[in-house]
């Protein structure tokens, strides 16, 4: 900084106030500050701002990482549902952080749980957001002592666990019981077969529970289990998924509605492959909303949840955290999620959809 000041002909402090406020000084003399920065190759030292704010400027996304074992061995060419998901949730993280001037530090977990982890991205962030259920509580308690946390998806914890941490989630039972409500009341199915994960997520957990009461509602017949559960929710498993269920005894079902999108285009290759025509033979639907769920033929029929909204409104609680707002209550955001209605349920293919009860 004493060299950048001396070259621009500045102060010390004017130096500082280009990095920190630059709308603050005049744009003149903050292009000649830049110019020499850029001579000099001067980059402003995070830690050292660390020390004198005891901030870094950084919030924290921590996430598991769920690898395809198909996809690792080079036996498939399957998409990473998860880093589908999470890549959405980074965008909109690192557009809210950017639009408040912090950073984001993205670390998905590898082998030994995401508790490995955590403790390192908490002692270099001011705060950071979490997935449900991939942190040991106990853990979460310790660090959320000391800096903002935001739990993303899944619904709340109990009274006595985390329900003092700001929680963001996506209408996951709502969505899929409107989805499942379309295909009883306005297509007129009744053997609807549902697939599930063999671990359910808070938010898979939530979609077969608005999966069944769509169907009680509707009068349908349903156990109190998934028709099937699959390892990871794949393509690859989608395919199988549909092979089994095709080669059972007994009736076809009408419908497969699956917990995710990944799984529903798995399923449609498949079927394709069996001769099966979608919609006429057999509807498929999807959850998530991901972009591949609109170029598949026939496109297919899913829930939409906002994923980048999730990012940028975890980022929003943490800054209003970190801005003086650490002793309010606890904020618990639900956003809304939509249906839409495309060609693999027998809609057609346009994007008409119907949103979500927040």
């Amino acid at each position: 900084m004493y060299d950048v000041a001396e070259r621009s002909g500045v102060s010390i402090a004017t130096v500082s106030r280009v990095y920190r406020n630059p709308d603050a000084v005049r744009a003149p003399t903050r292009e000649r500050v830049l110019a020499a920065a850029r001579e000099l190759g001067y980059v402003p030292s995070g830690n050292a701002r660390g020390l004198a704010s005891r901030s870094t400027g950084i919030l924290g996304l921590c996430f598991p990482d769920y690898s395809d074992p198909d996809a690792e061995a080079g036996e498939a060419e399957d998409e990473d549902p998860a880093m589908l998901y999470s890549d959405q949730i980074i965008r909109g993280m690192e557009r809210a952080a950017r639009r408040h001037g912090y950073a984001l530090l993205i670390a998905a977990s590898l082998e030994g749980g995401p508790e490995s982890l955590v403790a390192k991205v908490a002692g270099r962030v001011d705060g950071f957001a979490v997935l449900a259920r991939t942190v040991p509580t106990e853990e979460l308690e310790v660090i959320s002592r000391r800096q903002p946390v935001v739990m993303l998806a899944g619904p709340r914890e109990g009274e006595d666990h985390l329900d003092h941490l700001d929680h963001v989630e996506v209408a996951n039972f709502d969505g899929q019981r409107e989805l499942t409500r379309h295909l009883i009341e306005d297509h007129g199915l009744r053997r609807l077969a549902y697939i599930g994960s063999a671990e359910e997520s808070p938010d898979v957990e939530a979609r077969f529970r608005g999966y069944l009461a769509a169907c009680r509602a509707g009068g349908v017949e349903v156990g109190d289990e998934p028709d099937l559960r699959v390892g990871m929710m794949t393509q690859a498993e989608g395919a199988r998924a549909a092979d089994v269920l095709c080669a059972r005894d007994g009736e076809r079902p009408q419908a497969l509605v699956f917990a995710n999108d990944q799984m529903a285009v798995g399923a449609l290759h498949t079927l394709e492959q069996r001769g099966l025509r979608v919609p006429d033979d057999l509807v498929v639907t999807g959850f998530d909303g991901i972009p591949l769920s609109r170029l598949v033929r026939p496109a297919l029929t899913t829930v939409r949840q906002p994923m980048v909204r999730l990012g940028e409104a975890a980022v929003d609680l943490l800054v209003k955290r970190l801005s003086g707002a650490r002793d309010a209550e606890p904020v618990s955001l639900m956003l809304p999620v939509t249906v839409v209605r495309r060609g693999s349920c027998g809609c057609g293919e346009g994007e008409g959809g119907k949103p979500g009860v927040r």
